[in-house]
């Protein structure tokens, strides 16, 4: 699943982070990359979405063993201790008798864990499933073959929201059987059903359950779900599509809804004529049952999780091609919207013959469809076969789509694709390992877009990914990429920028580690080994073990050895690679490194410690990794290798250097400090030859600096200095990274009401980037990283109010609206250009009025992001309202909505009184623990920097009990709040007096 880190392409890339300081603005890669001129990021998730993750941190408090008892008290604790022990020992020490819950009847109901008995296991389901599309209901019978693997008269299987109306069991496989009526008991906290038969099944014997049943097409975003759309005319249509990861499928038929029992499925969809339905497999007959009743019969699955299993049914229009294998590739959207499936119709086919080839396994299923849902919660979704879209995810209006929303659908297209062969193919066995799926779809994006779409240079933005997930596990409330997650809202939280993000760096890391070649065919293998089954973490890494990275390597007993090498490409020297030992201080531990570089003639020393926000020195965690340090030098431009698996150590140079440069491309998930003049000499670089290093080196730096800063290792002074080169910067993302920094310094500036230091720093910040946004031409010409470049810088100048943007935008919004909306503006600057609009109460009536009828995604959420920036609170208190009822303004939008007005100077305290008001509404529709939620928490919260505002968040969070005071997100705002406090405290004179310096007039 792709979770929406931001909403969607074409809007301005939106401020992600999540946390701390400053709250950081995101790179441009999160899926459609929008950044908000006031926003920080999204701490937590994502996203998706996602993103959305959040299970509160455990503190570790405990009483020292050597505390001293006052001497009178001993005697009086001691008696005290000696009457516990005889008093309460046999208590303690009988064996409990398990509790189970009630089932809804008042029946004791019989099991008592969330995870269902692994002794039930279900071979194949054949479902028959009618919606009514008017009633807005739905009814359904399920049979489910299964065999038990011990003798038990009880079947425990999930159900959510669904009326069972009758159970019964057939022995033996075939329709003829007698069936055997069955009790059936309900547990709707546990979200659990169990049916009774009146004698034990018998082991290894195939069985049938049949379960007739009916529920109410979901009014959320997930399970059997109502979506509409409106169309030219006005006419609004209804339609019915799935939602099922992580814990939905229950919602639509019962099931054993875990991702180990896989299953096939043979599906049967009743429908009108005038409806389409559409599933996993293709159309096998259609029968008519009634008159004006048509049941759809869809061959068999192969083996898959239910999560996994998708149906539509609507009155979707298609484009079809065929791969070079004779796979078939279809598109399905809304009719008026057909003609925008082209540009994902050619990438999907481009993407699925890539795979094949790259995996070396045939893409399984004879087709492969890609439908655009006019009502979705996250970004996208990998159902086998029928994959499952946003319409700003999937669609692409030539005319008006953005560059960055041409990189998003591409990006999405691919990660959705690369799930048919890690997730559906290989799955994993619990939702602890989700990074398996998600990591693996996030990495492989940058892996076969990079070949297959070469112009969209997909590499520059990769190692954004990485900062993206920094920032939230550089907080203690972060989790390791491997977590025990066990009730539906755990799992949920499991689908953020740990799983999608850090997942993806870590395994860029071992990819650059191994070698490339040798990483692929490590994957092959273990995508092989485990087709049609279940993994583990450790699962993966048994296939890298032996796998030796290219070069000279021999291969020993599990591990790969090497000679003694003195040429700079030996990989790693002297070292034998233990995959998965170092990979498991990768993932089973949270957190990064912090590597301290300290250069002594010929010797650098290294050191290693746990980094982690708002602590000027580590805690002692005795946390370590195996780090795999890249370095080049000011002598040496040959990428030099060690790997680190120590506390400290040194490394000898053949010369000395006036520089070096750990971390080289940003390959690695670490960030460096460089000690004495280490980060004076990197300036001075900066500030000469800044190309000496790449663009991702140099963004890296800008980011590490800051990262330094919020621990107290290196001035506010000093980071703020090397950014001054930044005025002869021309690539995106140092710029970007340079923004990401600098921009939530004058956000955390705002909530506080420091209007004059607050004027004076976004005066600097258009000062430094003032030779590069005047050389911007209002044009879509360039690459896809120089247009999306354009359209941010554009976009900051316009909002900072610098003049010559300014008047430039308005001139354009004048000809725009004079010509009633229809005016062709360049993509790249239409952004800048509705921003000027939306200041005159006019203009931001024109926006919406050219929002209702607007068919193009980018321009709807371009008119979104504008929209949003009013300073009048009237209009935006207006915009909460409207897009929280969901007429006009589609609900799935809401989230993008609120944060944007949470990032409003002006909106916040609408934003955050909404979601306070709201929050019970919110999690019905959201789902708790959803990425979206996340987004929606941190998104109102995590620029806050006052103590009052401090405790109203603890104090409204801490009220809600176990409906959202436990989860993650929450324990990541109040950590960024307490950050931001603490940071201002300690930088804001300083900054103040930085740019007091003259200096700064030469800019």
């Amino acid at each position: 699943m792709v979770e929406l880190a931001t909403p969607s392409a074409g809007a301005p890339l939106r401020l992600q982070g999540s946390a701390q300081r400053p709250a950081r603005l995101c790179l441009p890669l999160r899926l459609h990359f929008r950044f908000h001129f006031w926003s920080r990021s999204r701490g937590g998730q994502g996203r998706r979405q996602r993103r959305g993750p959040r299970v509160p941190a455990i503190s570790s408090k405990m009483i020292s063993p050597s505390v001293k008892w006052p001497l009178a008290t001993r005697p009086l604790l001691l008696s005290t201790l000696l009457i516990l022990l005889t008093v309460a020992t046999p208590s303690l020490c009988q064996s409990r008798e398990p509790t189970f819950p009630k089932a809804s009847n008042g029946a004791p109901f019989p099991w008592n864990k969330m995870r269902l008995p692994e002794h039930i296991i279900p071979a194949h389901y054949d479902l028959m499933i009618h919606a009514n599309l008017t009633t807005l209901t739905f009814g359904g019978t399920a049979q489910i073959e299964i065999t038990a693997s011990k003798p038990t008269s009880t079947i425990i299987l999930h159900s959510h929201h669904l009326q069972v109306s009758k159970a019964t069991l057939r022995k033996g496989g075939g329709e003829r059987q007698a069936e055997e009526p069955l009790r059936v008991l309900e547990n709707p906290p546990q979200e659990q059903i169990a049916l009774l038969a009146s004698e034990p099944l018998v082991v290894g014997l195939p069985y049938t359950i049949v379960i007739d049943y009916a529920g109410n097409l979901s009014e959320s975003f997930h399970g059997f779900y109502k979506s509409t759309y409106r169309t030219k005319e006005g006419e609004v249509r209804v339609l019915a599509s799935t939602q099922f990861e992580p814990t939905a499928a229950r919602m639509a038929f019962p099931c054993f809804d875990e991702p180990a029992f896989k299953a096939s499925f043979l599906i049967k969809i009743r429908r009108e004529p005038r409806h389409l339905a559409i599933s996993n497999m293709p159309l096998v007959k259609s029968v008519t049952v009634a008159e004006g009743l048509i049941e759809d019969h869809f061959d068999v699955t192969v083996k898959m999780s239910t999560y996994l299993v998708a149906f539509i049914v609507s009155d979707f229009k298609s484009v079809s091609k065929m791969t070079k294998s004779g796979v078939k590739v279809s598109v399905y959207a809304v009719p008026d919207k057909i003609n925008q499936a082209d540009y994902a119709l050619d990438a999907a086919v481009t993407l699925l013959e890539f795979y094949e080839d790259y995996f070396n396994i045939p893409y399984p299923l004879p087709k492969q469809d890609l439908a655009a849902i006019p009502d979705f919660q996250s970004g996208a979704m990998e159902n086998w076969a029928l994959t499952t879209y946003r319409e700003s995810s999937l669609l692409f209006d030539a005319e008006k789509s953005s560059a960055s929303s041409k990189l998003g659908i591409t990006m999405t297209v691919s990660h959705e694709l690369a799930h048919q062969w890690f997730g559906n193919l290989v799955t994993m066995e619990w939702w602890n390992d989700l990074w398996l799926n998600e990591g693996f779809a996030k990495f492989m994006e940058f892996v076969s877009v990079s070949v297959t779409h070469p112009e969209l240079k997909v590499e520059e933005y990769f190692f954004g990914k990485c900062f993206n997930a920094m920032e939230v596990d550089a907080l203690n409330s972060s989790h390791p990429v491997s977590t025990p997650v066990e009730n539906p809202a755990q799992i949920r939280e499991m689908f953020d920028e740990v799983s999608y993000d850090k997942g993806a760096c870590i395994l860029n890391m071992l990819r650059d580690y191994l070698g490339a070649d040798a990483f692929k065919s490590g994957i092959v293998k273990y995508l092989q080994k485990y087709s049609y089954k279940n993994t583990k973490n450790e699962d993966l890494w048994n296939s890298m073990a032996s796998i030796c990275p290219t070069d000279d390597t021999q291969h020993m007993d599990g591990f790969c050895s090497r000679g003694e090498h003195s040429s700079s490409t030996a990989h790693w020297r002297r070292e034998g690679l233990d995959v998965k030992t170092m990979m498991n201080t990768w993932t089973l531990q949270k957190g990064f490194p912090l590597i301290t570089i300290t250069v002594r003639g010929r010797n650098v020393h290294m050191k290693q410690e746990y980094y982690v926000k708002g602590v000027a020195d580590a805690p002692e965690t005795g946390l370590l990794w195996h780090v795999p340090l890249t370095f080049i030098t000011s002598k040496s431009d040959a990428v030099q290798r060690f790997l680190l698996k120590t506390r400290t150590d040194v490394l000898i140079l053949p010369e000395e250097v006036e520089w070096i440069k750990f971390n080289v491309g940003m390959n690695g998930y670490y960030i460096v400090h460089y000690e004495d003049d280490g980060w004076d000499s990197l300036t001075s670089l900066l500030k000469g030859t800044h190309t000496a290093i790449s663009s991702n080196d140099r963004a890296s730096l800008i980011n590490n600096a800051f990262q330094l800063v919020s621990i107290g290792k290196l001035s506010i002074e000093k980071a703020l200095d090397l950014t001054l080169y930044l005025k002869h910067e021309t690539e995106i993302m140092p710029v970007f990274q340079g923004l990401n920094e600098l921009i939530p310094m004058y956000k955390l500036m705002e909530k506080r009401e420091m209007n004059e230091v607050e004027t004076q720093f976004k005066a600097f910040l258009i000062r430094l980037l003032r030779g590069l946004i005047d050389k911007q031409t209002w044009t879509d010409e360039g690459s896809v990283s120089e247009r999306m470049l354009r359209s941010q810088l554009l976009l900051l100048a316009c909002v900072r109010k610098y003049q010559p943007c300014v008047q430039k935008a308005e001139g354009y919004f004048r000809q725009w609206q004079e010509a009633g909306g229809n005016l062709s503006l360049p993509n790249d600057v239409t952004l800048a250009v509705f921003a000027v609009g939306a200041q005159t109460l006019e203009g931001w009536d024109f926006l919406y009025s050219k929002y209702q009828s607007s068919l193009s995604s980018t321009e709807k959420n371009q008119i979104e992001f504008a929209l949003c920036i009013s300073q009048n609170k009237e209009k935006l208190q207006w915009l909460l309202d409207q897009s929280f009822k969901g007429d006009v303004i589609k609900t799935q939008e809401f989230p993008d909505i609120l944060r944007a007005i949470g990032r409003n100077p002006v909106g916040y305290p609408l934003a955050w009184q909404f979601l306070r008001e709201n929050w019970n509404k919110l999690v019905q529709k959201f789902g708790l623990g959803s990425n979206s939620i996340a987004y929606m928490v941190t998104g109102t919260t995590n620029q806050f920097s006052t103590r009052a505002r401090l405790e109203e968040v603890k104090e409204f969070f801490s009220s809600l009990k176990e409906n959202g005071s436990q989860l993650r997100c929450v324990q990541q705002t109040i950590e960024t709040i307490e950050e931001n406090i603490r940071w201002m405290d300690k930088n804001f004179d300083k900054i103040k007096a930085w740019l007091q310096n003259e200096q700064l007039n030469l800019l």
